[in-house]
């Protein structure tokens, strides 16, 4: 029996493809890196607080925080960043990616676990898996609640 979901897949890094379950998902925003206040002495994964429909949201590199190369290396202050809001018990965060893909249906049921020999065990609590997709390129699936979670960025919320 199939158990199809709604992702929203996304890049990661230059190849990598991950998704996040759409019922984890508020609002996709474009984000401007000149409206992000950069606050000191943060853990580095975390980019900084935007002003998200007068209230004070947490943008947080997710490339960074998955062991990617981090986005200021690579980007300017004139780019324009997507931030994807998740929340989980009226707690939110947005979480920066450098561009959407699609709305992907997959079948939960081809879901793989993570283990040891693909991913760190740093990240692999922030991951419900992993699916391998028709040209056999690993798409990640994120724990979008894992992530709300994290104490990388949760003392600060």
């Amino acid at each position: 029996m199939s158990l199809r979901q709604k992702f929203l897949s996304f890049n990661l890094g230059t190849k990598g493809i991950a998704v996040i379950a759409l019922q984890n998902i508020t609002e996709i925003l474009q984000v401007s890196l000149t409206e992000i206040c950069c606050i000191p002495q943060m853990h580095s994964s975390v980019f900084g607080t935007y002003n998200w429909r007068g209230n004070m949201l947490w943008l947080v590199n997710l490339e960074e925080m998955l062991g990617y190369i981090p986005l200021q290396k690579e980007v300017n202050l004139l780019s324009k960043m997507i931030a994807i809001v998740v929340n989980n018990e009226d707690k939110y965060l947005g979480l920066l990616v450098r561009q959407i893909m699609d709305i992907e249906q997959l079948d939960a049921n081809n879901l793989k676990p993570t283990n040891s020999e693909l991913f760190s065990p740093d990240i692999s609590h922030l991951l419900h898996g992993y699916f391998i997709n028709d040209r056999e390129e690993m798409i990640i699936n994120l724990n979008a609640n894992a992530i709300l979670q994290s104490p990388m960025w949760d003392i600060h919320n």
